[in-house]
């Protein structure tokens, strides 16, 4: 069953901005989306609020989460929202698809 996170991230004076740059620059953001189990890696703006990013980040099974947990590259993300005093807020949801009673209402 694939698992998705809904990662909002928060800083003041475009540190999420100078965050995500890193991410990008550092070839965190590549690794991750090469990890086994990777589904979706992906960053939104947000158009309320300029210093808040949403990112969704979805895993085939919670294997490879805690696989992903346990690299080399949450280590680099861990310091680098610590650089840029990022603060987060964390959903957790499993896909529509995955629960059947839920799919009939999902217009393809």
């Amino acid at each position: 069953m694939a698992i998705t996170y809904n990662i909002r991230y928060t800083g003041k004076e475009n540190s999420v901005s100078f965050f995500l740059q890193e991410m990008k620059d550092s070839g965190t953001v590549d690794a991750i989306r090469a990890e086994k189990g990777n589904i979706r890696y992906e960053y939104y703006w947000s158009l309320d609020d300029p210093q808040t990013v949403l990112l969704i980040d979805s895993w085939e099974s919670q294997a490879d989460l805690d696989a992903h947990h346990e690299s080399p590259m949450m280590k680099t993300i861990i310091s680098l929202r610590e650089k840029y005093d990022i603060r987060m807020t964390v959903e957790r949801y499993i896909r529509a698809e995955d629960i059947p009673s839920d799919y009939v209402y999902i217009r393809k």
